[in-house]
């Protein structure tokens, strides 16, 4: 009879602990290889880039983007200089630059090719690959007879 009981009590025991360390050890597997994979990374946003717009030798309008790029925590602290700057000009003059641009079609421009060449531009420039990715938050146009001027 008595060890019927204490079968009776061994055997939730070992349930339980065994069950207790499988979770606890898993939580720490998932987090483990979470911080690997999004530790080392910062989401940096960008002043949005204006961009005049002429046509006919008359302004248009705005071209407006919104951007958040992603790079190396580690690196951004080392650097002197952010490059948050580097991104808003070079994103001005790929924009007003480009004759491919119909700001009157927006939906047909290779924002890829755009987020590419603008990642590979500034990281030239800043002498090593600070920039993994540029994201596009908004790309917008608007009309002069939109904007109010003060």
């Amino acid at each position: 009879m008595i060890k019927v009981a204490m079968l009776g009590i061994w055997m939730p025991l070992a349930t339980f602990a065994s069950s207790y360390l499988t979770v606890n050890w898993l939580n720490e597997q998932s987090l483990t290889e979470q911080v690997d994979i999004i530790g080392g990374l910062d989401y940096e946003t960008v002043q949005p880039v204006n961009v005049p717009m002429i046509a006919d030798g008359a302004l248009q309008g705005y071209v407006v983007v919104k951007m958040v790029f992603t790079a190396d925590a580690d690196a951004l602290r080392s650097l002197s200089v952010p490059p948050h700057p580097f991104l808003v000009d070079e994103a001005f003059r790929r924009l007003y630059s480009d004759q491919s641009l119909d700001f009157r079609r927006l939906e047909r421009y290779d924002l890829d090719t755009m987020k590419t060449e603008l990642r590979e531009t500034v990281n030239a420039r800043l002498g090593q690959d600070i920039i993994h990715d540029v994201l596009v938050e908004e790309f917008n146009y608007f009309s002069k007879d939109l904007v109010i001027t003060h």
